[in-house]
């Protein structure tokens, strides 16, 4: 099995519906399972400023899908639940990102894995520091909780929900 970290964000109507939504849905993809989620994280919006708080949040999955065939199973998530992409880095019902897939590097037209920009970005890497604090970067010994000491701007990322252990779907309540 692959371990796979992805990120999920939402600023658009019901954002912790649209959040767990996407959850169940990825949950029943072929060959994969939940593992587990980080805490629920409000946090401004980063590029396209005028728009609403997004909720964030990572969870680690264990697959046998290809990168790419879990890429394309995202995408169709995301479409199922809505998403449209009208403005760059705009609002959104529901975004999926794939941060990590093990330790590789993938290079491709429509993948790039470690994501190109979750290094600059508080939202995705504070939860994915609480869900596994011990990862380091693929190929380098650079540890995620030296990144988050050194290069992450922490205003604007505030928890919203904890996760208090009490599985997946504890963080969204009734």
């Amino acid at each position: 099995m692959n371990e796979v970290y992805i990120a999920l964000g939402s600023n658009i109507g019901d954002r912790s519906h649209y959040m767990k939504s996407a959850i169940k849905e990825i949950e029943q993809l072929n060959d994969t399972q939940f593992v587990k989620a980080s805490s629920i994280y409000e946090t401004d919006p980063v590029g396209y400023t005028d728009q609403d708080a997004f909720l964030n949040m990572v969870i680690r999955v264990q697959t046998q899908l290809t990168p790419q065939n879990l890429l394309s199973a995202l995408l169709d998530i995301e479409k199922k639940l809505n998403r449209t992409r009208e403005v760059h880095w705009g609002p959104r019902t529901i975004d999926l990102d794939i941060l990590l897939y093990n330790q590789e590097n993938i290079q491709s037209e429509d993948l790039k894995i470690p994501h190109p920009r979750m290094l600059e970005r508080g939202f995705v890497m504070i939860p994915l520091y609480e869900l596994q604090p011990n990862l380091k970067f693929p190929h380098t010994d650079e540890n995620f909780a030296q990144v988050i000491e050194e290069r992450i701007d922490k205003k604007g990322v505030n928890v919203w929900k904890r996760n208090n252990g009490e599985g997946e779907y504890g963080l969204f309540g009734n």
